[in-house]
């Protein structure tokens, strides 16, 4: 079964420095009918004009991924963590027990575009955590490449939740599979560009929740960037 959200469909959020498009309730937007999925809380398509950006504030008990598609974000948290991440990188914060931290637009003369994601961990009151780490952009225009996974394999951002998060770049024509185990979901994100599922067609910004499917199916209708999240 595939339930299209529609990228139209999203809330949105515009206070003139930040225009944000929520996939899931957030803040203002509440939709009883889009409260996550499963274990994914959270996707905020953000849009930071230059020099922006969020001031300090407190997290707790969540796994937090922010992944920029053009610009730079500048991170800084209680932890001590903190950096500029660019397209090509993927930024984790643990929030477990409570961190505060800030994120910034790095440049005083480019907008930022990145996506922040919230996945719910399997357990509370975790010691927070900070991670970065670059990805194989090459790899990633031949096959899914794993970003982050509970016990962090092959390098990835090491969650504490049953949850896979991929992505892949394709090009028109170009086709990409990933094999779901039994009793498995997904949720596909497409970053940028436009991708068909199966019959549906995907612009930039929708996405889909996936179950009882053995296997999820993709075909690029251009130059698009896709985020897959795999979960029990």
């Amino acid at each position: 079964m595939i339930v299209e959200r529609k990228a139209k469909d999203r809330g949105h959020t515009d206070w003139g420095w930040l225009d944000s498009r929520h996939t899931f309730s957030f803040g203002e937007y509440h939709d009883y009918r889009h409260m996550g999925f499963r274990s994914l809380r959270v996707i905020n398509d953000d849009r930071v004009q230059p020099g922006a950006g969020f001031g300090t504030h407190g997290h707790r008990d969540m796994e937090i991924l922010s992944y920029v598609l053009e610009g730079a974000l500048e991170h800084k948290d209680s932890t001590g963590g903190g950096g500029v991440i660019r397209p090509g990188e993927i930024q984790f914060m643990r929030a477990g027990s409570g961190v505060t931290h800030s994120e910034y637009n790095a440049s005083k003369s480019e907008p930022v575009h990145f996506l922040q994601i919230w996945i719910v961990p399997d357990a509370s009151g975790l010691r927070p955590r900070y991670d970065q780490k670059r990805f194989d952009a090459r790899a990633a225009r031949e096959r899914f490449v794993r970003l982050a996974a509970k016990g962090g394999p092959d390098g990835s951002i090491d969650l504490h939740q049953d949850v896979a998060v991929w992505m892949t770049r394709l090009s028109a024509g170009e086709s990409r599979s990933h094999e779901l185990a039994p009793d498995r979901h997904a949720w596909l994100h497409v970053a940028r560009g436009s991708v068909a599922l199966g019959e549906l067609q995907l612009a930039e910004g929708g996405g889909a929740a996936i179950s009882d499917e053995v296997r999820v199916e993709l075909q690029g209708n251009g130059d698009a960037e896709v985020l897959l999240f795999d979960m029990a």
